[in-house]
Order: structure tokens, then sequence, then C-alpha cells
């Protein structure tokens, strides 16, 4: 997987944009960001998920998942090794973010479309 593409999937979501979080490209639902790229370097991204989605992600797919390190990833914040993640369970978490983060009458077009 690359950045590349963990971009255009990102964007396929309802009302996602692209913008900039300390020096990172973020994805966004309004002003809330859901995924960012490049953190801690170009080969991860991250998902904001809830604590439980990331202790189930983190425990099904340890290659690909892992907590943010720090306070962040107490919270949820999980990042994603690009290189080991397929489509398909990219696409999973990437939903998961979007539907955590979008306001309440977006979740009624949930992030259904696939790219």
């Amino acid at each position: 997987m690359s950045s590349n593409h963990f971009r255009r999937v990102a964007l396929a979501l309802p009302g996602a944009v692209e913008g900039s979080h300390q020096g990172h490209a973020d994805f966004r639902i309004g002003k809330r960001i859901f995924a960012t790229l490049g953190y801690p370097d170009d080969k991860w991204g991250m998902v904001k998920l809830t604590s439980e989605q990331q202790s189930v992600l983190v425990e099904a797919e340890p290659e690909i998942f892992r907590p943010v390190p720090g306070g962040w990833g107490k919270h949820g914040n999980t990042n994603v090794r690009l290189a080991k993640a397929d489509a398909a369970t990219l696409r999973s978490a990437l939903g998961m973010a979007w539907n955590n983060v979008a306001p309440k009458a977006s979740t009624k077009r949930r992030a259904t479309k696939q790219p």
C-alpha cells in the first residue's frame, strides 16, 4: 500500500477533504481530522479510532496496526504501517475513522462507498 492509495481511499469518503496538520497531510470532515499521513515518517499513516476499535485491530493485525506512541495512542489514535496494509483492511480502518468523526447528520450516509 502506498501513501497515494491511502490518500485516494480517504478522499473517496463522503465530504472528506485534505488539509495539513503539523507538517503532515491530514484528512477531515469539516474541522475534524479522521486520518493523517507521514507520522512518524512516510512509511506510516494514522487513523482516529476508538480505544475499542484500536484494540481489535492491533490484536488482529499487529504487523499493520499499533497505537500511536504516548497519550494520543491511549485515546485510539492508531498508526497504520502502509507497506503491510491491503486495500480491504485500509478501507475498513479509514471507514471506521470517518464514522467516528463525521457529524451525526452525515452518518446517515455512512462510509460505505468503496473507491
